[in-house]
């Protein structure tokens, strides 16, 4: 058996337990601290230890698995590193179903269970307002008062690309719709059912409008797109989607849409940065009236904003209506935090091999 450490490959012979009522192979070596890299036959393990130090390379250090696994070869064998087995796709097939059960474990999640809702796996901002969770279901709570008000910014992301793969039959959802990346079919059947209204701008000439419809080559996705709060920078569950030719409003209109079933009442005014909002408000409760895969919660209202750094760059009509500073309740918030949120994320994504989904 090769094993996989975080010191070096080594090779064992292993036995496994043969008694009547022994369990399988594979929960043999789950129980030793080794995650077996096939359910059948298993040849090839990693530790629990090298799975778990790779992820907070990945993560903290932007390393990727193939040059964690270069590394690992080298410590085996510094003259004959290329004489250690290759085993650097099996280290990106079991890190991610590692990943996933981590997830699953912290969650709650055990088999037999009930199936995970949408996002299932993932958490929100706790300081956001949230009737039910931090704000108590009362009748003497005005929830239309600006201080329980939902800011949430809306920013793409065209570092995110995933290229073509090339086999899609073999292609395998770990977490479909349970993170914050929106459920793959829905969207689908959403896309094909539905046509983008083209943004004729009548401000500056803004790269998110000009650029809507370049080649994306081939390119599964040419980025992707969501929202977040806008006070605390953290990304809302279920909301990220991804882009097939630029960044489309029929794109943006269903991470919306979503943001405003997410823990929200329709008695709470939500504060709506994006940095087109003067082409992207416009018509914008009448585009998704007309669509059926859409729907906005009666009564609820949003108020549109640009964020600071970017509405001195539209006309001059725009930074008195839209700009954060004569918008009542939005405090002192720039609209641009989701840059600081993509500037971590595109550490990982760079480095991350993008035809492996």
């Amino acid at each position: 058996l090769t094993i996989v450490n975080v010191n070096r490959v080594h090779y064992c012979d292993v036995q496994y337990c043969n008694c009547d009522g022994a369990k399988g192979s594979q929960l043999q070596l789950l129980r030793a601290g080794l995650f077996p890299a096939t359910m059948r036959d298993c040849r090839t393990s990693f530790t629990f230890h090298v799975l778990d130090d790779f992820l907070w390379d990945n993560v903290e250090c932007g390393t990727s698995a193939m040059n964690y696994y270069s590394k690992i070869q080298r410590m085996t064998s510094s003259t004959f590193c290329h004489l250690v087995p290759d085993r650097y796709r099996e280290l990106l097939r079991v890190s991610r179903a590692w990943r996933n059960l981590k997830l699953l474990k912290w969650k709650g999640f055990y088999p037999g269970s009930c199936n995970l809702d949408c996002s299932g796996l993932v958490l929100f901002c706790p300081t956001c307002p949230q009737p039910g969770i931090n704000i108590p279901e009362m009748d003497d709570v005005e929830l239309s008062h600006w201080k329980y008000s939902c800011v949430i910014v809306m920013d793409s992301n065209f570092k995110a690309e995933h290229m073509a793969p090339k086999n899609v039959g073999n292609e395998t959802w770990l977490m479909d719709g349970q993170g914050y990346m929106v459920a793959s079919q829905d969207y689908k059947t959403y896309l094909g059912g539905t046509k983008n209204r083209i943004m004729h701008s009548d401000c500056n000439n803004h790269c998110t409008i000009s650029q809507a419809n370049h080649h994306r080559g081939q390119l599964a996705s040419m980025g992707i797109g969501g929202c977040a709060c806008a006070r605390h920078g953290c990304f809302i569950p279920h909301l990220m989607v991804d882009f097939q030719k630029g960044e489309l409003q029929v794109n943006m209109d269903y991470a919306l849409v979503h943001v405003l079933h997410h823990e929200m009442k329709p008695s709470q005014q939500v504060l709506h940065f994006y940095d087109i909002n003067c082409q992207y408000s416009q018509n914008l409760g009448r585009q998704i009236a007309t669509n059926p895969f859409l729907s906005i919660p009666q009564g609820i209202k949003i108020q549109p904003g640009i964020a600071i750094w970017h509405v001195h760059g539209h006309k001059t009509e725009c930074f008195t209506r839209y700009a954060p500073n004569f918008i009542p309740g939005s405090g002192n918030v720039d609209g641009k935090i989701m840059e600081t949120l993509w500037s971590t994320l595109n550490v990982i994504v760079t480095l991350r091999p993008k035809s492996v989904t």
